[in-house]
């Protein structure tokens, strides 16, 4: 808090006595848990760069490393803050919440989760430390989500002005309708896993439960026991969050995930996704494949966090008892052959995910006025 709301602020101050004027060509990229650019600011850096526009990437893994870098990060993210016209981050990045920022400067969330599904931040008591004083989300101008039905909810979460959330779609989603890029991850993905030829990829991605400094996983021994009773047709892959890998290997010596590429390059090729409570289920969605829900500790987790939604009205093919999950991955494949489960599928992806066209990233950057700036009209 000390750092947060004092010392963060004085380098901001003295950012914009060094810089009177803010530079009017540069954008920033920043974030806090990664060190290469994130899936979800690929195709807006790309699109920005094409613009003219000089582009400074601050991204850095602040759990690793230590508070003194982790401070030293921050002090320097901030003298970026007080020049640069355009900020644009994806997650939580609480430098960008200490000070009172320039109005010229444009802090834009492109905020990571699609859809509509368990409550987030100032929602639910698991996200923000009782400790905590301000606001996490302070100082955005923008924060583009994937339909009209989140932006109540991401508003309250985000304790924001209205106007403020948009649903002008998620910027990352438009990799999706890019077929070179698809093609780019089947190709990929043959190349890495040369014995899944011929077979049928099924996809385990689950969220985390707890906080990110403690987060634990539900269901591991089932899914090694499903993919024992599949066979030889199926191929399964283990995709757990980064949080829990980290642990894993500082614990074990070996992450939990048996899948060294990204999730995101992985939903392409995957014929049928289980997930709990993630919502790389509103980024498969677009690609209208089957999903089910794997949920054994659902009374719980719906107590302690919570749902926007009735979890349980996503799909019917849900499961939270141990020994049915076998039988509800054949039947929810055996739905989506036979085109009964489409329809849903659908439904959902225009209830969640109705702004994820393809074209978000050119609406972000006309609704933000970059477009044209610099090279005449850019749609």
């Amino acid at each position: 808090m000390f750092l947060q709301h004092s010392l963060l602020p004085a380098f901001y101050r003295l950012g914009c006595f060094l810089h009177p004027r803010i530079n009017s060509k540069l954008v920033v990229f920043a974030d806090a848990h990664h060190t290469a650019i994130p899936f979800s600011m690929v195709r807006m850096k790309r699109d920005i760069e094409a613009l003219g526009y000089q582009v400074v990437c601050h991204l850095h893994d602040y759990s690793r490393g230590g508070m003194i870098k982790g401070l030293f990060y921050s002090l320097v993210f901030m003298l970026l803050y007080a020049k640069a016209r355009y900020v644009f981050i994806c997650d939580n990045f609480l430098p960008a919440a200490a000070c009172k920022k320039r109005k010229e400067t444009q802090l834009i969330q492109l905020w990571h989760s699609c859809g509509l599904l368990k409550r987030m931040g100032y929602d639910t008591t698991e996200d923000i430390p009782p400790f905590y004083k301000g606001n996490v989300y302070g100082n955005y101008d923008l924060v583009t989500v994937s339909a009209p039905c989140c932006i109540p909810f991401l508003t309250s979460g985000m304790r924001q002005q209205p106007g403020i959330v948009q649903a002008v779609g998620v910027s990352r989603t438009d990799m999706y309708f890019d077929n070179a890029w698809r093609q780019e991850c089947q190709t990929e993905f043959d190349r890495t896993y040369p014995q899944a030829k011929g077979k049928r990829i099924l996809l385990w991605a689950p969220t985390f439960r707890g906080n990110a400094a403690s987060p634990s996983l539900c269901g591991l021994g089932e899914i090694q026991t499903l993919g024992q009773k599949l066979g030889e047709e199926w191929f399964l892959l283990i995709k757990v969050h980064p949080h829990l890998d980290t642990i894993a290997l500082l614990q074990k010596g070996e992450p939990i995930s048996n899948c060294s590429l990204q999730t995101e390059r992985l939903l392409p090729v995957t014929d049928l996704l289980i997930t709990d409570y993630s919502s790389v289920l509103f980024d498969f969605l677009l690609l209208e494949r089957p999903f089910v829900l794997f949920a054994p500790d659902l009374e719980e987790y719906e107590a302690d966090r919570g749902f926007y939604i009735d979890y349980r009205t996503l799909t019917p093919f849900l499961t939270t008892e141990e020994g049915t999950l076998y039988q509800t991955v054949l039947w929810a494949y055996a739905a989506w052959k036979n085109g009964t489960y489409l329809q849903n599928l659908r439904g959902l992806k225009n209830f969640h995910c109705s702004a994820c066209d393809g074209k978000a990233t050119k609406r972000i950057l006309k609704l933000i006025e970059m477009e044209g700036d610099m090279h005449g009209t850019f749609l």
